[in-house]
């Protein structure tokens, strides 16, 4: 039989991972008797541990959340697998969490053993992190909980908005979803004003204001939200659209063009049109030419102009003398 001290340890841990147990299971486990598990679930409450219990046939045991955080029994991996999530926390551009996330890792290194201490250590000493290209979006933490708690609720929300433009508005939307893209935050929402789904920049929303609107009946979404986030801001960065026609089958074309560039739709078995869009001609002329496959550019002027540039830059690229080879 296990010391009391080891077996409270154990029986905390089963009472972590699993939500319910009742006490023939416990006493299973733990391989004592039910009146030894009652007594150590009373330890446990003395030690502040939040055990519910209920009883009759179906009766049980359920470690419930209480008014503090109790410390916690962590595997090996588990330890390491909150370290570096700490980690990527702390580059998450989300105000004071950052901080936040150095203190725990601080906290959560101070208490590991030596092993899983040299892991963790070793992991942040070997790993580089890449700079994001452009400008860091972030978001305020409080902002990010209310919406959060929004989508939960299911309720609707105002909100003042800045477009990329630098124009603002009032939105009123009902919340679906939080979508991390990069390192970038965007609520998915249904715009009551437009009646559409739209993709809001978190870090251009104001903070909703109080009290949220009435409830909603969620909606079902037209497509994955990350995908409905992609095409989103592309179309929200697309100064520039074309409609293109692509000589090739349409899930082939489907693999080679991001959501956030365009639509793609089959005409026939060896052809599709292409709605995409760019910051500017000349970047969607690129981006066509890199289809690897005929195409024909129905408009606009501008782009049909481009792609006659770049072709002829193309052709000017072979310098080789006319004549036989």
């Amino acid at each position: 039989m296990q010391e009391t001290s080891a077996r409270l340890l154990e029986l905390l841990s089963l009472l972590q991972a699993r939500r319910e147990w009742t006490g023939h299971e416990l006493a299973a486990r733990l391989e004592v008797g039910e009146r030894t598990v009652r007594r150590d679930v009373e330890r446990l409450r003395a030690l502040g541990y939040p055990v519910a219990a209920t009883r009759g046939v179906a009766g049980g045991y359920r470690l419930e959340a209480g008014a503090a955080m109790p410390p916690l029994l962590l595997s090996d991996d588990e330890a390491v697998a909150i370290a570096v999530g700490l980690r990527t926390a702390a580059r998450n551009p989300v105000s004071g969490i950052d901080e936040s996330a150095a203190r725990a890792i601080a906290k959560l290194e101070q208490v590991l053993p030596p092993r899983l201490r040299a892991r963790v250590v070793a992991l942040a000493g070997a790993t580089v992190d890449v700079p994001p290209d452009g400008e860091v979006a972030v978001v305020d933490s409080d902002t990010l909980a209310a919406f959060a708690a929004a989508v939960r609720d299911r309720e609707t929300v105002r909100f003042d908005y800045a477009r990329h433009d630098g124009a603002g508005s009032r939105r009123r939307v009902e919340p679906h979803r939080l979508v991390v893209w990069g390192r970038r935050w965007y609520l998915l929402a249904w715009d009551l004003e437009r009646g559409d789904w739209r993709t809001f920049r978190l870090d251009r929303c104001g903070r909703p204001a109080t009290p949220n609107g009435p409830r909603f009946t969620p909606r079902e979404l037209p497509a994955d939200p990350a995908d409905l986030v992609r095409r989103g801001v592309g179309a929200a960065g697309a100064r520039v659209r074309a409609q293109v026609v692509v000589h090739a089958p349409v899930d082939a074309v489907r693999e080679r063009v991001s959501p956030a560039v365009g639509t793609v739709t089959a005409r026939d078995d060896t052809s599709c049109l292409l709605d995409a869009g760019a910051e500017t001609a000349v970047a969607l002329a690129r981006y066509l030419a890199w289809l690897d496959a005929e195409f024909e550019v129905l408009d606009p002027p501008e782009v049909q102009a481009e792609v006659r540039a770049l072709a002829a830059r193309y052709a000017r690229a072979d310098a080789r003398p006319a004549g036989p080879s």
